[in-house]
């Protein structure tokens, strides 16, 4: 699992952002934008940041992102909003937008590649159903797949048991055929 840079110090900044400016005394009423639009664009934003930050399955993905930022950040930093003096009140309908927001940044986040998606089965081929595939295998694919604990089988390859027609007769035979000049 490797961490994104970017993304992660996007998602630090913005949420250092987002808690200075919720969990302090700072008043938004003088801007014309409202309150609910404002918790749904900021965990909107936060939510699409934090998802790519790992780059892991998109299951992975998908729930650690659904318990932080919808869960955690959502609901939690409502609920330390409401019990830090600093003239805020818990409000249940900012929760409501905070889910929005997550939610609707994971819903566009993820559609898109499901025929891609090795996590799901799709696109396996034969391995999918414990089969063995009988096609040749390119030169390719040999190295990809190389074993260097697996038994190497070579005497099979070279040495095949049908009748192809005369085989050189081995070094200790060879003066053993009837009427040999040598005897």
């Amino acid at each position: 699992m490797r961490i994104r840079l970017p993304f992660a110090g996007a998602f630090l900044f913005l949420i250092a952002t987002a808690a200075y400016a919720g969990l302090t005394s700072l008043n938004f009423e003088t801007f014309p934008i409202n309150d609910k639009v404002l918790h749904l664009l900021t965990f909107f934003v936060l939510t699409t940041c934090f998802y790519w930050i790992l780059d892991t399955s998109r299951r992975r993905s998908l729930n650690l992102t659904l318990l932080v930022c919808t869960g955690v950040l959502g609901i939690g930093s409502e609920f330390l909003q409401g019990f830090l003096p600093n003239e805020r009140t818990f409000d249940f309908y900012d929760i409501v937008a905070n889910i929005a927001g997550s939610l609707a940044a994971i819903a566009l986040s993820i559609p898109g590649d499901e025929e891609h998606d090795v996590e799901l089965g799709e696109g396996l081929g034969a391995q999918e159903s414990g089969t063995i595939s009988t096609a040749p295998r390119t030169l390719d694919d040999e190295v990809d797949n190389w074993d260097e604990n697996m038994e190497d089988n070579w005497d099979e390859d070279e040495h095949g048991t049908s009748d192809d027609g005369p085989k050189t007769p081995s070094a200790s035979s060879a003066g053993d055929a009837e009427g040999d000049p040598k005897k």
